[in-house]
């Protein structure tokens, strides 16, 4: 059986000659070329004779395995129809149902619904090691090492390049997910997290262990001091210290015991564990005073702590009288500090708007600024020595360098109410205060405004607050004898996080800071909701603070130039410093 039967042969390659001219059978693109290649037509026996079989026309690259004389076509007509090339067939271009192209140069090859291309190197020119020298092979070579992991669970590798030009679009793709971060903060900043109640009177003061993280010391106004366990969030002791207040609690810098002041006029020191099975709850050491004592703290470094009344009072633990006493005015003092660096350096603020600053080594006090409002409560940064932030009555904080008192080094303005309470984060860049406007806010230490405020429906009057030693927590004592605990970070994820979560935290809050100054990304960070009560006394006060500057503004326009002077808003509240 011959392959292809007759009715399916081109006319040009027929047994026989063609009846006319090559244009009328092929198409006129291919006319001349197959003219000009095949003007000399041979009979398959002229062919034979003349020896032409020998130098046919190979259709595959010469190798050393395919010699030009065995016929190109035969192996791939036998694998896809079955049979052999046709013997018979002259020398030349195949059928037309074998061989279709645009030239003769490259030939498309094509058997049932399989195509082929490949090179038709001219009889005249053939030789193998011309056809060698004419073969180009083109080859993608790939490490496997560059993309394959080496086990399932390993990551994709995902090959980048970062050549900007490559990326024009990466500045608002970039702000893109800079908005939606934002936006997913706000969804996600849920801040509360939980209520410890058990005291049958209001939450007067706080204390944290310097050992433990999850033990927390309160005092309440009925004299009972509680011992709390973060962890399980359940109280694990409770104390009757004193009758009356508890005015003021700390712990030893060892964790070992903790001293309470009271209106009883004692100060007690007691075991910071609970008495043994039989044993009956008793302090250690207890120090009757002649006034009432309403505040104390312990040295960071040494068994000596400082209380204040009257006066301020310097103890030696083994003693019952004070080491040294200083005073300076005849007001009572209502907050004393150690400071946490220079520990020899404490500070204490009184009734009659003072602030003054002691030194424990000269038993003299060193210098004092007076304020237009009283000041509650002072707080030193732990790591910068010089600077502590005052709580004042007057709704805002100040911040100071005792180096230079006479100007604060920052205002913070946001509470609407007095500032009763005031703890920095174990950073030193940040800040919580506890406010009578029934909210606690946290400030940037070099921002005058805050940047979380946190309230619920329940809470009262927030008396004292606290930043855990860790810098995640913030708890406050308020006046519905709860302690609140809140994350200081609203939207961050509790529980450990993975690397893909860690690297993804981090990108977007380098993302935030990037474009924290865009206006729609600014107007979704800063915005918060308030309560009624603290949103109408917010606008009250902008009314009222634009009458004052307006009417300031109209003296100085129609006073004499240089007579009225101008104050900063720094300035405005100092009243005097005396050294």
């Amino acid at each position: 059986m011959q392959w292809p039967p007759p009715w399916r042969r081109s006319p040009l390659l027929s047994a026989s000659p063609p009846p006319g001219p090559a244009k009328e059978f092929l198409r006129p693109g291919r006319v001349s070329e197959a003219a000009r290649l095949y003007s000399h037509y041979v009979t398959p026996a002229e062919g034979a004779r003349e020896g032409r079989w020998q130098t046919r026309p190979s259709l595959r690259p010469a190798s050393p395995t395919n010699a030009p004389q065995q016929p190109p076509l035969a192996n791939v007509c036998q694998q896809n129809y079955g049979a052999p090339q046709d013997p018979v067939e002259p020398a030349g271009l195949r059928s037309a149902s074998h061989v279709t192209g645009s030239s003769l140069g490259k030939a498309e090859v094509s058997c049932g619904s399989r195509r082929r291309w490949a090179e038709l190197v001219p009889e005249s020119s053939w030789s193998p090691a011309v056809g060698a020298s004419k073969m180009k092979v083109k080859m993608l070579s790939r490490n496997p090492d560059n993309y394959v992991r080496e086990t399932k669970l390993d990551l994709q590798r995902v090959p980048r390049n970062y050549d900007p030009t490559l990326h024009p679009f990466e500045v608002p793709r970039e702000y893109v997910r800079a908005l939606n971060a934002t936006k997913l903060e706000r969804v996600f900043a849920k801040p509360f997290l939980a209520s410890l109640d058990g005291h049958r009177d209001g939450v007067n003061c706080l204390a944290k262990h310097p050992k433990n993280l999850a033990t927390v010391l309160s005092g309440a106004c009925d004299g009972e001091v509680r011992i709390w366990n973060l962890t399980q969030r359940n109280c694990i002791r409770t104390v009757q210290a004193h009758e009356g207040f508890v005015r003021g609690i700390c712990t030893r810098f060892c964790g070992t015991s903790f001293f309470t002041v009271g209106d009883d006029k004692t100060v007690k020191q007691w075991k910071m564990d609970g008495p043994g099975y039989g044993e009956e709850e008793e302090p250690l050491h207890t120090i009757l005073g002649k006034t009432v004592y309403t505040g104390i703290d312990h040295h960071w470094k040494e068994a000596v702590f400082a209380t204040c009344g009257q006066q301020v009072d310097i103890w030696d633990e083994q003693r019952t009288n004070p080491i040294c006493s200083m005073t300076w005015g005849f007001d009572s003092i209502s907050s004393v500090k150690f400071n946490p660096v220079e520990t020899f350096l404490l500070g204490s603020c009184a009734s009659d708007r003072n602030i003054v600053l002691y030194d424990m080594r000269q038993a003299t006090p060193l210098k004092k600024v007076i304020l237009d409002m009283r000041t509650n409560t002072i707080c030193w940064n732990p790591m910068e020595a010089f600077i502590f932030t005052a709580a004042n009555e007057d709704y805002n904080l100040y911040t100071f360098d005792m180096r230079a008192l006479d100007t604060p080094v920052m205002v913070h303005m946001d509470h609407v109410s007095a500032v009763l309470d005031v703890d920095y984060s174990p950073t030193g860049k940040e800040f919580v205060s506890a406010s009578f406007d029934k909210s606690i806010r946290i400030f940037p230490v070099d921002k005058s405004r805050s940047r979380e405020v946190y309230h619920t429906k329940r809470m009262q009057h927030v008396i004292c607050v606290k930043w855990t030693s860790d810098s995640k927590y913030i708890m406050c004592g308020s006046d519905e004898m709860n302690i609140r605990l809140w994350k200081a970070n609203a939207s961050e994820k509790l529980g450990v996080l993975t690397s893909r979560e860690k690297a993804a935290k981090d990108y977007n809050q380098k993302l935030k800071e990037k474009f924290q100054h865009y206006p729609h990304i600014k107007r979704i960070a800063r915005h918060r909701h308030l309560p009624k009560s603290i949103y109408s006394q917010i606008q009250e006060q902008r009314i009222m603070k634009e009458a004052r500057r307006r009417k300031e503004v109209n003296r100085i326009k129609h006073s004499k130039p240089g007579s009225v002077p101008i104050v900063s808003e720094k300035k405005k509240h100092i009243v005097a410093v005396v050294k």
